[in-house]
């Protein structure tokens, strides 16, 4: 199977192709376009002058749109999730959480594109502003240049696609080289749905050719961007006067109180902490768990994290598969041994099995060791002992990161008091920093980016707020 570039509404062939394969079986999935500077261009072109339609589409038919884009992909949901295990490695009933995530994530840009409202402002507020009634509206920013991962190729997508069409912004798409086959199947729904053609444009190829054409070309009005802080700050660099939005990953944390029962928070906290691979920018990596629970929260951890099943994507009882690469589990194993080489102690998992880097708990890590201050971005949890709340506020502060964090607490004060103390975009009180539910803000401190998601934030970053005033004296 061979795909090739879409641009203006058309399948191109490329210059150049490479194959795509399976991160479980190495097999070839698809042929896949490897987009230059001068295909990249005239993706950014076809986008540059699908502007004006775009702009001009009534609210209603931009949501009619989007309401149907997530009603065509709901219906092809097993198709779309089987397509997830087979270039992600995802295990496939993780896959359709994330395609019926999705699918909201469209009904929500369908909601917001017929929502996008201005105010008034009483401009007799001010001396000299009598006579004067004066609004706001949002208009369309223009191109959006999107730059998405492969952890989650259908609603990270989804939450660049859905809000900058329900804006009337046009799209220049470079999803990851390892999952591009889930945004051609978006792209063909979208045909299917109506799209105006320019409106979506998807130019796989690498970073630093498609990436930077898109973030360096001055006719692209804003770049959207989930990945790494390096690429991120490359970006935010490279960008001029561009609008940016970054969301950059984290090491999330959790505290977990004295009051609490290890038994009830255990399988939610396995959950946060291995699904996907850990392959999630709010996975759970840090838990910091009160002294005297300390004990009894470690082995029943361990206990149900050596209880996950491996193997196979298209299993549906498979737990845990490959990561995305050879070359991160490599990485990962690489980080684990270090941490043993550190004094730290691997309870379970730490080796890869079948091509499987198994789930892997580790205790009495030192804070400098990559396992705890930087992303794992794998199955890789840290546990560590404290004394009280506020040592544990301490550590997870003590970060380059401040995407989410989490506290399981039975005290009110406590809890308030951490939500106020914590330096993270998002507190989530008595659940993991996991969580996360598609119309809510999501996004970062310090080096896990700026801006916001969630699709109403994501339609404000991507309209420009113009200020109209009128003078009621008779000429």
């Amino acid at each position: 199977m061979r795909k090739h570039l879409f641009i203006g509404g058309e399948w191109r062939e490329a210059k150049k192709y490479q194959s795509l394969r399976s991160p479980y079986t190495g097999e070839t999935l698809a042929e896949i376009p490897v987009a230059d500077e001068e295909e990249t261009d005239e993706a950014i072109l076809a986008a540059y002058e699908a502007r004006a339609v775009m702009a001009r589409m009534p609210a209603h038919e931009r949501a009619a749109i989007l309401e149907k884009l997530a009603s065509l992909l709901e219906i092809r949901s097993d198709e779309a999730a089987r397509l997830l295990a087979l270039e992600a490695a995802k295990p496939v009933t993780t896959g359709k959480a994330e395609i019926a995530r999705t699918v909201q994530t469209y009904k929500f840009a369908a909601e917001e594109a017929k929502r996008i409202h201005g105010e008034t402002i009483p401009m007799d507020a001010a001396p000299g502003g009598e006579g004067r009634i004066a609004y706001t509206v949002r208009e369309p920013t223009g191109v959006i240049g999107a730059i998405t991962p492969f952890n989650f190729p259908f609603n990270l997508v989804a939450h660049k696609i859905g809000p900058a069409i329900a804006a009337g912004n046009t799209i220049v798409l470079k999803p990851a080289s390892q999952t591009p086959l889930s945004a051609y199947f978006i792209a063909e729904l979208l045909q299917e749905a109506g799209l105006p053609a320019g409106a979506l444009n998807i130019v796989p190829g690498p970073g630093g050719v498609v990436g930077n054409r898109i973030v360096e070309d001055d006719r692209v009005a804003m770049v959207t961007f989930t990945g790494s802080p390096e690429v991120g700050i490359g970006i935010r660099n490279k960008a001029g006067l561009k609008r940016v939005t970054l969301e950059l990953g984290s090491n999330a944390a959790l505290i977990v109180d004295k009051d609490v029962d290890p038994d009830a928070i255990v399988p939610r906290c396995v959950t946060g902490a291995f699904s996907n691979q850990g392959q999630v920018c709010i996975s759970l990596q840090r838990i910091y768990v009160h002294e005297e629970i300390y004990e009894s929260f470690v082995s029943k951890f361990a206990e149900a994290a050596g209880k996950l099943k491996q193997g196979d994507p298209l299993d549906p009882l498979t737990d845990l598969s490959a990561l995305i690469s050879g070359r991160e589990s490599e990485r990962a194993l690489s980080w684990i041994e270090e941490a043993v080489s550190g004094g730290a102690r691997v309870l379970t998992g730490g080796t890869i099995k079948d091509g499987v880097l198994g789930p892997t708990v580790i205790t009495e890590a030192a804070r400098e060791l990559k396992v705890v201050c930087r992303e794992a971005f794998a199955p890789i949890v840290v546990i560590g002992k404290v004394k009280s709340v506020e040592e544990a506020i301490d550590q997870v502060n003590d970060s380059r990161y401040g995407l989410q964090a989490g506290i399981y607490t039975k005290d009110l004060n406590t809890a308030l008091f951490a939500a106020e103390q914590l330096r993270v975009g998002g507190v989530i009180i008595n659940d993991i920093p996991t969580f996360r539910v598609d119309h809510m803000p999501y996004g970062g401190v310090k080096e896990s980016g700026t801006g916001r998601e969630g699709v109403k934030y994501a339609v404000e970053e991507m309209t420009e707020m113009k200020l109209v005033v009128i003078n009621k004296q008779r000429l």
